[in-house]
């Protein structure tokens, strides 16, 4: 057997290399770390071949001493830290002291540094190995890293780098993240000598990064999101602030997820699952969210020095941590059609990848009844009359539609009052600004499903027997379920009892749901009771279970509306949070102003 023996330091440095160095990006983001950590207000960096060539990243931060910069370069060697506790309460984004010295390990490494009291600048290189001797340089206050040839003594891992498009994209991504996460720094990026990025500071905007984020996510991104700020923790102070991008805008992969702790961008399992809680019933489908969140918390609460990467983190009180940003994005999210950033359908119409084919609700058309469940009487017509007209004086004197109009609309209904009714699915609706198209099903369903949470959290759930019991077939466990988990039901606002050794009876039900298929409610619920069991449905699963009655009792497509029952789905949609959309994340409402409607018939050209 050999014998036990030290490895080199060149190999020790190679092997530790291996975990810091994946691939260029990682060389950006630590020497944007270490710039950051210097007070750098401006850094440049620019990449040749995707990095792969070169990586020169050039910082006005405080620079190092001359007498430093050898032990810079040395592993484990780091200003940050010098005991157990400054490792257990670390501010800083860097603070291993292996970065430099496993870059090193495996580049051709020339960094040149220069504090303000120095009289010059001094330089030091190092080529795959222990660096060479400190030299004076010029250079003006700060620090220059030039890395070349990523990879040049080990091949094997030259071989597993990617195109150069590829490469360069997962470098870009991660100066993204650095100037994310410092909107008062300056950031540039340069590639193969063409300018990608320009990013001025902000200092003016007093803690805001939303200028910021609209010039990396897009204006489209800007325009939807929603500010969140919430501070908590009791003895444990936390802040959670930053952007949720709208349900309205959702995207098909992550890469519009941005989430900072303590400055330093995460990917953390915890804040994850309580983020897509928070868009769980607003989102559609496989779409997913934006947003750039910053969480602010005791360095103390949360362990940094889980992974050499530094990007995973773990929380001393998960649970309470993962409760806390749940509320505060889920907060932010809710607000009636009055509170909400209107939705466009302006973008959508000349976006060819959304004609997707509309649902369908099926065959059946449910017979014309005199009243909707749930919903009142609007006001009449003639107060709009009066409304339309202040708007239109407004419209004409601006000669545009800004904020003149906007407050007669605020002022007044924002959905406007109901013109018609189209194909029995849409509501046709006129408002200050133009047209609204509802969808009156999706509509109704989020109305019902905000009520039945309400009810069901405040243990509230008011039934109405039924004169005539809804009776189908069941069998054996439907009707086993409905007898051991009556209690359940009762809770839920359901009587559900034999009729009959083969058939159940609906004797009550939620009187939100009264106008709904009774039959194929009471089968789903006692179906999803048998599945997942009852204290799970009241419990874990109790907004699935909510949806499902929800959609169930909301008015169907192809029924027949009265003026007066559309116009009081709007005033619910008003008033009722998390309107925008339905409870499987489709947009229930859109709005086409005037300009876009001239647009399409050309007026104006």
């Amino acid at each position: 057997m050999p014998s036990i023996r030290a490895l080199p330091d060149t190999l020790i440095s190679q092997i530790a290399a291996g975990e810091v160095v994946e691939r260029p990006a990682s060389v950006v983001k630590e020497l944007l770390e270490n710039a950051l950590d210097a007070g750098a207000q401006a850094i440049e960096v620019t990449l040749e071949q995707g990095g792969i060539k070169r990586i020169r990243i050039n910082d006005d931060g405080g620079g190092i001493a001359s007498e430093d910069l050898h032990l810079a370069l040395a592993r484990h060697a780091t200003s940050k830290i010098a005991t157990l506790d400054d490792l257990e309460a670390v501010r800083s984004l860097g603070f291993r002291g292996e970065a430099l010295a496993s870059i090193a390990s495996v580049s051709r490494m020339n960094m040149v540094s220069r504090q303000a009291q120095a009289q010059h600048a001094s330089g030091i290189t190092a080529e795959g190995g222990p660096p060479g001797a400190t030299e004076p340089a010029a250079h003006a206050t700060g620090t220059t890293v030039e890395v070349a040839d990523l990879y040049f003594n080990t091949p094997a891992r030259r071989k597993f780098l990617k195109s150069e498009a590829t490469e360069f994209a997962h470098c870009e991504d991660m100066v993204k993240r650095a100037a994310l996460s410092r909107h008062d720094v300056a950031f540039s990026l340069r590639h193969n000598n063409r300018v990608v990025l320009h990013l001025p500071r902000h200092v003016e905007a007093e803690g805001d990064p939303r200028r910021r984020i609209e010039a990396i996510l897009g204006a489209e991104f800007a325009q939807s999101m929603r500010p969140v700020d919430e501070s908590g923790g009791g003895d444990n102070p936390l802040r959670l602030s930053g952007y949720a991008g709208a349900p309205s805008f959702s995207r098909s992969g992550r890469d519009l997820q941005f989430v900072f702790v303590n400055g330093r961008f995460v990917r953390d399992k915890v804040l994850t699952h309580a983020l897509r809680q928070a868009y769980s019933d607003l989102m559609h489908g496989d779409r997913h969210p934006g947003y750039v969140l910053y969480l602010a918390i005791d360095p103390r609460a949360v362990d940094v020095n889980v992974h050499p990467s530094k990007i995973e983190v773990r929380f001393r009180d998960s649970r309470a941590i993962h409760q806390f940003v749940y509320h505060a994005v889920t907060k932010a999210l809710s607000g009636n059609a009055a509170q909400t950033p209107v939705p466009s359908a302006a973008p959508m119409l000349s976006d060819a990848g959304w004609m997707q084919p509309r649902p369908s609700y099926g065959n059946a058309m449910p017979a014309y009844q005199p009243g909707l469940g749930g919903l009142g009487v609007a006001q009449p017509r003639g107060e709009y009359a009066a409304f339309v007209a202040s708007a239109r004086a407004a419209q004409t004197a601006a000669a545009v539609l800004p904020q003149a109009v906007q407050s007669v609309q605020d002022d007044a209904h924002p959905l406007g009052y109901a013109l018609a009714q189209l194909h029995g699915i849409y509501i046709l609706a006129q408002n200050a600004l133009g047209l609204v198209l509802v969808d009156m099903h999706a509509a109704h369903e989020r109305i019902l499903y905000e009520k039945l949470k309400t009810s069901l959290d405040a243990s509230a759930m008011q039934t109405q027997k039924l004169l005539v019991p809804a009776i189908f077939n069941a069998d054996k466990l439907d009707m086993a379920t409905a007898e051991e988990h009556a209690e359940t039901l009762h809770a839920l606002g359901f009587d559900v009892a034999p009729f009959s050794p083969t058939t159940l009876a609906v004797r009550a039900v939620p009187a939100l749901l009264a106008g709904g298929d009774l039959a194929a409610l009471a089968r789903g619920i006692l179906h999803d009771i048998r599945e997942f069991g009852a204290s799970r449905v009241i419990t874990e699963r109790q907004n699935e279970l909510l949806s499902t009655m929800a959609c169930h009792g909301a008015v169907r497509a192809h029924r027949a509306l009265t003026q007066q029952e559309m116009n009081a789905l709007l005033r619910e949609m008003e008033e009722t949070e998390r309107s925008g959309q339905c409870n499987h994340g489709r947009p229930t409402w859109y709005q086409m102003s005037l300009t876009d409607l001239d647009k399409l018939f050309l007026r104006g050209r």
